[in-house]
């Protein structure tokens, strides 16, 4: 039977609570960690010469959409009746949203070292130790708007401008291309600085502490996320009909790119499945 994400702003109380305790769950089982290392591993950017399937590249939209799926049949196991609600955070984009009650996803981080002391994933409560991290930080923490540097969350015309892209992705298929919805909904960008960063990075420096690079998972707050990009990505695949997943072929051998990304039919590893096959989310899920 296919069930419903919905906007975190319309969960009801008991809805919210459920969601909370699965995720505790998880995280009580171990499984929730192996989500973080996951992500940890797959964290390739441009300049490291290696395989990206996770950012940078083509992938980065069905690749995600298989996570949260992984992410959210895991959760369906502890309760049937969860799913993983979206944030549009073109509508809720202040500390003062609903997002960040104690009930919930709990608040911003304190002054000095950033540690989150409010909600469910707070350290001192004791249920939410940082396992897989990219320093010793034992415990979650955040840095709304980047207060030394600035940045605001992305707005509902710079998103628009965004959904009007009417190709996927463009060559040289990675961080640098100039146009395709895959790049600019990535949100790379020329420039300096928060320049740099656009509407899904632009989420990620938003929030900030563990929030920022491949650790992210770690911070709750990256599910809500990404399940709205994913949300958009289909949004867009229905406005665009005929505008399918690029490269449908692997680049040749010469190409800078040759080996690097995964095509329309090739393998996304950990998991084996293809972009082909994650195209469709029709008969799984549906988003209201």
């Amino acid at each position: 039977m296919v069930y419903t994400r919905k906007n975190q702003r319309d969960l009801t109380s008991a809805e919210r609570r459920k969601f909370v305790s699965a995720v505790l769950a998880l995280k009580r089982s171990g499984a929730y960690d192996e989500f973080v290392r996951t992500h940890i591993d797959y964290y390739v950017s441009d300049g490291e010469g290696e395989q990206r399937l996770a950012h940078m590249a083509p992938s980065f939209l069905p690749w995600h959409r298989k996570f949260l799926l992984e992410f959210e049949r895991a959760l369906r196991r502890i309760d049937p009746t969860v799913s993983v609600p979206y944030w549009d955070w073109t509508r809720d984009n202040t500390p003062a949203a609903s997002l960040w009650s104690d009930d919930f996803m709990g608040g911003n981080g304190r002054r000095g070292d950033l540690q989150v002391m409010t909600g469910p994933f707070a350290y001192a409560g004791g249920r939410w130790t940082v396992k897989h991290n990219m320093t010793e930080g034992r415990f979650l923490t955040r840095d709304f708007g980047r207060p030394r540097a600035p940045i605001t969350l992305p707005t509902k015309a710079q998103l628009d401008e965004v959904m009007r892209e009417t190709v996927y992705d463009v060559a040289p298929w990675n961080s640098t291309s100039s146009s395709g919805f895959r790049n600019r909904l990535e949100g790379w960008a020329p420039g300096r600085g928060n320049d740099r960063f656009r509407i899904h990075n632009r989420v990620h420096r938003w929030v900030g502490g563990l929030m920022l690079g491949g650790a992210s998972v770690n911070d709750p707050v990256f599910w809500l996320h990404h399940s709205f990009v994913d949300l958009l990505w289909s949004r867009w695949q229905q406005r665009n009909p005929r505008a399918g997943y690029l490269p449908a072929q692997p680049p040749p051998v010469g190409d800078s790119q040759y080996g690097r990304i995964a095509a329309r039919d090739e393998q996304m590893e950990p998991w084996g499945v293809t972009p082909a096959q994650m195209l469709d989310h029709s008969a799984i899920y549906r988003y209201v």
